[in-house]
């Protein structure tokens, strides 16, 4: 097992999603159990579903310094920065560190192929891109992870993570690293995606796309339902532990080496990736208020996902997922989720689970329907993704320990 380590300051952070731009928008339809989704109008051919899209980011085009990174996916990032004045404080990072000093470690599964796709349709008659399409800086996996770091001004490390539905939970975890090792001061972790056709008709093929709504840990679960969001949270070192503070306690990484595409049955690696967070805590599984489950409606992510935290958790913790709020947003996921659950913290407001009408028989006592309030010391954020990459984040204040 692994020491426990120092925790990490969050200093800041924000999320955009389909629920509207920053956490006010989040928290009030988590208290208000009103979902995000709504019935498929993106791509040129629709899919039969229903999507978490965020409506702004088709009003909001890059501004003219920027404009060479124009592509939707840049967008939301550029949107989702200015909210809960997070950008601001990033930039008082900066002139607090050096621009050298501050790393920045973004998670993403489809980046900018958005704009990719868009070029491939539209080619010319030799089958080149479009003149105004021949953009290297965006058809690139690491186009946002580029494109934040030059609006940013930053300096420092710039690392893009792409590990599916872990990629923006993993984040946090390479920022830690980054920070007791002394490499950096502080770190911007986030995550963006934005809808495109790749993703919804490749889990369209995969047959894993729900017609309806998602309704995650339900009997009669269908699939899940894609989303896109932005998310960013600023991290620095902590000298003195602030007992009212926000911190990163803990966190675990695993990989399944099972299947492709399909998690382990019994979910071990899940499980690793629980204990070492854990660890790393230095907490019990009993300490933990509100637990945010990956619980993406899929048939089997959701049994292997339930069974576990059902032998576990005790019954008095309050475990749901977000999804049916907001989709499930990929490789922006994890960052989307620990910022719901860094407000269950601060607010006191434990989400429900949004869409759910009967819960599988599988499920313990632990997963909720219903949102509810309570003193939120700890909580925990799961993100198992496509394939058996897990990550597990502990959130909590100075004084969980």
């Amino acid at each position: 097992m692994p020491s426990p380590i120092a925790p990490v300051c969050i200093s800041a952070y924000t999320a955009t999603t389909a629920l509207g731009i920053g956490t006010a928008a989040m928290t009030a339809a988590f208290e208000q159990q009103r979902s995000g989704l709504r019935p498929n109008d993106f791509s040129h051919r629709p899919l039969d579903t229903w999507i978490g899209r965020v409506d702004a980011v088709e009003a909001s085009p890059l501004p003219k310094a920027l404009a060479s990174w124009e592509c939707r996916n840049n967008r939301l990032a550029w949107l989702g920065l200015q909210a809960d004045g997070f950008i601001d404080a990033a930039h008082a990072a900066r002139e607090r560190w050096g621009a050298g000093r501050v790393a920045l470690i973004l998670g993403t599964s489809t980046s900018s192929i958005g704009a990719t796709e868009e070029a491939y349709r539209e080619l010319d008659g030799d089958g080149c891109f479009p003149e105004a399409l021949r953009n290297a800086r965006i058809h690139s996996p690491h186009s946002l992870a580029d494109f934040v770091h030059a609006a940013l001004a930053l300096e420092g490390p710039c690392v893009t993570v792409s590990t599916a539905c872990s990629s923006s939970a993993k984040v946090f975890a390479a920022a830690e690293r980054m920070l007791r090792l002394g490499l950096v001061d502080a770190a911007i972790v986030g995550g963006v995606d934005t809808l495109c056709g790749s993703v919804l008709f490749g889990f369209n093929a995969l047959q894993l796309v729900s017609p309806d709504p998602c309704r995650p840990f339900d009997a009669e679960r269908r699939g899940i339902s894609i989303g896109e969001g932005a998310g960013y949270a600023l991290l620095e070192r902590a000298d003195d532990v602030d007992a009212a503070g926000l911190y990163l306690l803990g966190y675990g990484e695993s990989s399944d080496a099972h299947h492709m595409s399909t998690p382990h049955p019994e979910g071990l690696g899940a499980e690793r990736a629980l204990d070492d967070a854990l660890a790393r805590a230095g907490l019990e599984s009993g300490a933990i208020d509100y637990l945010n489950l990956h619980g993406t409606a899929s048939l089997k992510n959701d049994e292997v996902e339930a069974a576990l935290v059902a032998r576990r958790f005790p019954a008095s913790t309050h475990a749901s997922s977000t999804k049916g709020f907001v989709g499930h947003t990929l490789g922006a996921a994890g960052v989307v989720e620990a910022v719901a659950s860094v407000l269950a913290i601060e607010t006191g407001l434990m989400p429900g689970t949004v869409n759910t009408r009967t819960l599988d028989p599988l499920c313990g006592p632990q997963i909720r329907l219903e949102p509810a309030r309570g003193d939120v010391r700890v909580a925990l954020s799961n993100s198992f993704g496509f394939g058996g990459n897990n990550c597990v984040l502990v959130l909590g204040r100075g004084d969980a320990r």
